[in-house]
């Protein structure tokens, strides 16, 4: 394989590998919700947590995991629309 059909073959899985990241990303009309799952009820987390993905959290309200939502209702049930920002869930638990 020479160095131009390798480097085409790399982008390619790059371009793949992002579109089946975005196979947990929610629908439309629908939200990330950070810091509102229970533990093991995540719909998935940031590289930020100690678990791959779905139902894996260990802690309630972890604001690196998410559960999605439909849209408006997020900071209202008292999570974050930020990754990593307390909503009022975790802040409760923290205090």
């Amino acid at each position: 394989m020479d160095q131009k059909t390798l480097v085409a073959a790399a982008v390619a899985g790059l371009f793949a590998l992002g579109a089946s990241t975005g196979a947990m990303a929610q629908d439309k009309g629908q939200e990330k919700c950070w810091g509102a799952a229970k533990a093991g009820k995540n719909d998935c987390g940031s590289n930020k947590t100690a678990h791959s993905c779905q139902g894996q959290s260990k802690m309630d309200y972890d604001v690196n995991d998410f559960k999605v939502v439909k849209t408006g209702t997020c900071v209202t049930m008292g999570g974050s629309l930020t990754q990593g920002e307390a909503g009022k869930l975790a802040k409760m638990k923290k205090g």
